[in-house]
């Protein structure tokens, strides 16, 4: 999990105004502890340990405000949001949003979406290698020096997989740059990123703890199990199964994790030492927190309504005897779309006439006097559906911009999945013993007790297995990454999206003349550009700087 380490989060916020990065006008060009003298601070453990503390913290607001914009890939913007390129949810801002361009046909160089990335991935990158350059400094034993080093390596190679699946060819750095070396540089073919980031992985798994080995003071640091999900991640991408089916089978075999019984606690901040959250963002109230409540909470009850779930996530969900959802199914209510349905749904989504905080969310348009109608001009819904995941009713602070609530980044759930997934691409033999210890605990978890799959054709299988990833890890920020690395996106991406039904409405939101079959409320198209969208072009501002780049 990444955190600031509880016994330093004051230390740290000082340390931070003392020592703020100087910003070239290159993005690649950060050192993060340059105002400090190198001779006076790394002279104690507790200097080092704080100093590790700022290379996982990154460029994550380190005070209670909103993010605008993707402050980390592991901020709450920077995760959850991007969310919004895929069928999953909308940006209530509208089709010009920059995370709604990533994929309805209008991504450009000048998406400012791009900068936010690339600025904190190289702002990562930087202290990254200025760590590494110093802590040698540091008089600690060889063995807490090598935990040090490891969760360094780990952290940067987590940057280069995200950028290695987005923009592909991007600079690699691996040491602090001049001003004009900064400027000067060239992109690095996207199979050496890869390379280089599998063997920092597999470098920082031998040194790094075991999971159930790092104590609760410690809680947030990085172990084999969350280094291992990465290199995991990365090698479905690169669709060397065997190899992640091995990589996956590693961290069951540690039997360190496990499945949930109460899939809401995972996020709501009432079960963060769950085995489950294998890595996390971690956030606290008053110190380090993160407004994530005042963009996802309803406008009725303050919040900024920024996220906007989809019908299309909607009617993904199966029936709770495990039928694909039908609109023509005697079962579906649209007044309450979670009436027989996965539980996960109502977990996972807000919906018209819905409860929340003793308060009724009301979407319908034809409803008057509600802050959440899907008419009003205002901070409200765009679909008709709200975030329910993440927004814990129960929040007692009154300030929606100061929560604790931590941001699970690897569950063991995804594991399971990853691994049936490798299993099932690789051509091995699918057996319902190897169903029942992968999708069938995670589909059993007491709070959901979905019906045991027992298909084995492989076809019919991934078909639902996919599903199952998506319901499962549904608004978690992995949907596009997966959408991308399976080669759909094209097709999945391309089309007219809806948000809620509402049969009978006098209002009701239509694309030209077309009304639509069920009454759903229409919200956008996209229009992905197959060979263009599916590699992000580096930013504008960044080549204008550094014709190298493009």
């Amino acid at each position: 999990m990444i955190t600031i380490f509880s016994k330093y989060k004051k230390q740290l916020v000082i340390l931070f105004m003392a020592v703020a990065a100087v910003s070239c006008k290159k993005a690649l060009d950060k050192s993060p502890l340059n105002n400090y003298s190198n001779e006076v601070f790394w002279t104690s453990e507790q200097n080092a340990l704080l100093a590790l503390s700022g290379v996982y913290r990154s460029n994550i607001q380190m005070t209670k405000a909103a993010e605008f914009s993707a402050t980390d890939w592991w901020s709450y913007y920077g995760l959850l949001m991007l969310e919004f390129a895929t069928d999953n949810a909308y940006d209530r801002r509208g089709d010009n949003a920059a995370l709604n361009r990533l994929s309805n046909g209008t991504l450009t160089a000048d998406n400012s979406i791009l900068s936010d990335y690339w600025n904190a991935s190289y702002i990562r990158i930087g202290r990254c290698n200025y760590f590494l350059e110093n802590v040698g400094k540091t008089p600690v034993s060889a063995d807490r020096l090598k935990r040090f080093i490891a969760e360094t390596r780990f952290l940067r190679a987590c940057t280069y997989f995200y950028m290695s699946q987005y923009w592909k060819d991007v600079p690699l750095v691996t040491r602090t740059l001049s001003l004009e070396e900064a400027n000067t540089i060239t992109k690095t073919p996207r199979a050496q990123i890869v390379q280089f980031v599998t063997d920092e992985l597999n470098a920082a798994i031998s040194d790094l703890p075991q999971y159930k080995d790092i104590p609760a003071a410690e809680r947030g640091r990085a172990s084999k199990q969350a280094a291992l999900a990465f290199l995991g991640r990365l090698q479905l991408a690169e669709k060397q199964y065997a190899a992640a089916a091995a990589t996956y089978k590693k961290i069951i075999d540690y039997n360190d994790n496990l499945i949930e019984a109460d899939y809401q606690s995972l996020f709501n901040g009432t079960n963060e030492g769950s085995r489950e959250i294998i890595f996390a963002t971690q956030y606290t109230q008053d110190l380090a927190s993160n407004a994530m409540l005042q963009h996802l909470y309803p406008a009725m009850a303050g919040g900024w309504h920024l996220y906007c779930p989809l019908g299309s996530l909607v009617e993904s969900y199966e029936f709770t005897d495990g039928t694909p959802f039908s609109f023509s199914d005697p079962r579906y209510n649209p007044a309450d779309v979670s009436a027989q349905r996965d539980p996960r749904l109502r977990y996972t989504v807000m919906y018209n006439n819905q409860a929340f905080r003793n308060l009724r969310y009301i979407t319908h348009p034809d409803s008057s006097k509600s802050p959440d109608q899907l008419t009003t001009t205002k901070q409200a819904t765009r679909t008709g559906f709200g975030m329910k995941k993440f927004n814990y009713e129960n929040f007692a602070g009154g300030d929606l911009q100061n929560s604790g609530i931590d941001l699970p980044v690897i569950r063991y759930a995804e594991v399971l999945l990853s691994y049936l997934e490798a299993r099932l691409e690789a051509g091995d033999g699918i057996d319902q013993g190897l169903l029942d210890n992968t999708i069938n605990r995670v589909r059993g978890r007491a709070s959901v007790n979905m019906p045991r799959i027992t298909l084995t054709d492989p076809a019919a299988l991934r078909t639902l297995l996919r599903r199952e990833r998506r319901n499962e890890l549904a608004l978690e920020g992995i949907r596009y990454w997966d959408l991308l690395r399976w080669g759909i996106a094209p097709q999945v991406l391309s089309g007219d999206f809806y948000g809620a039904a509402f049969p009978g409405a006098v209002i009701l939101r239509k694309k030209g003349s077309n009304t639509d079959p069920y009454s759903r409320w229409y919200v956008t198209s996209k229009a992905f550009r197959a060979g263009v969208d599916d590699r992000w072009p580096i930013p504008q501002r960044e080549t204008n700087i550094n014709p190298n780049l493009n």
